[in-house]
């Protein structure tokens, strides 16, 4: 997939600088998150990445999918794809191929 965006300039340096996710996110995480980048630039879909609990998720946050860092921090995406693959009026995963990181942290607390 297309890391194409992200929703803040601290997300873009954080995903972009391990010194800055080493910082923000402490090392553990940080080792965590660069895994989880690697294996999104390597899966053709985001119903084909591997690792971290992937899942789309639900309510308040309904159109965002969801991968496991350290603990309960999470990296969550949107699509970006132009128009958004859908089938039966919800967002298909399983053709996402483009994608925006809007959030990483407790989504609980956000």
């Amino acid at each position: 997939m297309d890391i194409v965006g992200f929703k803040t300039p601290e997300l873009q340096a954080i995903c972009e600088s391990e010194r800055e996710a080493n910082h923000k996110l402490g090392t553990p995480c940080a080792k965590k998150l660069r895994t989880r980048l690697s294996e999104i630039q390597a899966a053709p879909f985001a119903k084909d990445l591997p690792a971290g609990n992937p899942h789309e998720l639900k309510r308040e946050r309904t159109g965002e999918y969801s991968l496991s860092l350290v603990g309960l921090v999470r990296l969550t995406f949107v699509p970006a794809n132009s128009p958004v693959p859908t089938k039966d009026g919800r967002i298909d995963w399983s053709k996402v191929n483009k994608i925006t990181i809007v959030y990483i942290g407790n989504y609980h607390d956000y």
